[in-house]
């Protein structure tokens, strides 16, 4: 999570929301991202994408069996969509999102029972960092 959050700063002095994501097969990172919705003016931009492409392109593969992915917010759906689809193993968050969360928050998708692939969800994780970095951007950006 560690590595995630370095993402997360990444984007933070990038004017971007301060999310980062990190993904970990056999103790090797395989991918690694932060947003970038406004540099790149896309939507789906988001570092738990970016972080499952760099880790497909390193594999070789559209699917990530065995790994792990750390993200320093809950997933959104498209997100979450992407985990399930990406057949990643475990999910370890830091902050949970109230108005987008799917991983428990506002939606669950990523525990749907009627998907084929399931993923462990594990939140909280250094949630007080994560929530440190966006409570620190949203008030920068206010002023």
């Amino acid at each position: 999570m560690k590595l995630a959050l370095v993402e997360a700063e990444l984007a933070f002095s990038e004017g971007e929301v301060p999310v980062g994501a990190v993904i970990v097969k056999d103790s090797r990172i395989i991918g690694r991202g932060h947003n970038r919705t406004r540099a790149l003016n896309d939507p789906t931009a988001h570092a738990e994408m970016i972080a499952i492409t760099a880790a497909c392109e390193t594999l070789q593969s559209e699917h990530l069996e065995g790994a792990d992915i750390y993200v320093t917010l809950e997933p959104c759906s498209m997100c979450a969509g992407a985990i399930v689809l990406a057949r990643l193993k475990r999910l370890y968050f830091g902050v949970q999102d109230a108005k987008a969360g799917a991983c428990g928050s506002v939606f669950d998708i990523i525990r749907e029972p009627r998907l084929n692939h399931k993923v462990d969800v594990y939140a909280g994780i250094s949630s007080g960092e994560a929530e440190r970095l966006l409570k620190d951007f949203f008030l920068k950006l206010r002023e």
